[in-house]
């Protein structure tokens, strides 16, 4: 073989790692900008909760992208959705007596629901954020809140740690707003639409008929 031939080898097969490397580190960013655009705050505290390191936190949506990506919402019965809907409302009630109660009734009522909706059972609490936070990344988070909430083990003396009132409420709100997304038709059924994220979100504070001085405790 030929010096030159060597030669023209070398320089191919180094422009191909260098090509290789640029598609890679370009596939890279635009991965990143897709979750970005897919999960929106959850993706902030994917990176957080991985002290910073955007790899690994985009390597972690993207596996919930690859278990719960292709998942369909199944339909809720308009008498099911009710009966969901004055369950709610129930428990917001309760809370001007019971604050914590109300919270833990919320929990509990988002992971039936989710369940019924077709997501992980809410018996498997991680695997059923993960799936709900590809398809409702805007307000999964209030689920978090709540369940963190309601969990609560103890405190430093034993007794059950108690989040102030305040605290609780913010949850309640916030987690309404994944509830009603769930009780929502899904973006495929036939019937009604889902109504515009922002009129979502001023049902959503209309819909408390109190606020933080009528809460026992506040």
């Amino acid at each position: 073989m030929s010096t030159g031939l060597i030669v023209a080898l070398i320089v191919i097969g180094v422009v191909v790692v260098i090509g290789a490397a640029l598609l890679m580190r370009h596939r890279g960013a635009t991965g990143g900008r897709d979750l970005k655009r897919r999960f929106g705050p959850e993706y902030e505290r994917a990176v957080a909760r991985h002290d910073g390191d955007t790899k690994a936190a985009e390597r972690e949506l993207t596996g919930r992208l690859e278990r719960h990506g292709g998942l369909r919402e199944r339909p809720l019965e308009p008498a099911l959705r009710r009966e969901y809907e004055q369950r709610w409302q129930m428990a917001q009630e309760r809370f001007v007596d019971s604050p914590r109660d109300a919270v833990t009734e919320a929990d509990r009522l988002l992971a039936e629901l989710a369940g019924v909706r077709g997501f992980p059972d809410g018996g498997h609490y991680e695997e059923q954020l993960a799936a709900l936070s590809v398809h409702h990344a805007d307000h999964v988070h209030g689920y978090r809140r709540v369940h963190r909430i309601a969990r609560a083990d103890g405190g430093a003396d034993g007794q059950p740690e108690q989040a102030a009132t305040e605290e609780m409420r913010e949850a309640m709100v916030e987690a309404r707003a994944l509830f009603e997304d769930l009780v929502a038709p899904a973006r495929h059924d036939t019937g009604d639409r889902r109504p515009p994220s922002h009129a979502r979100r001023e049902r959503t504070h209309q819909s408390w008929g109190f606020t933080r001085h009528h809460a026992k405790g506040s």
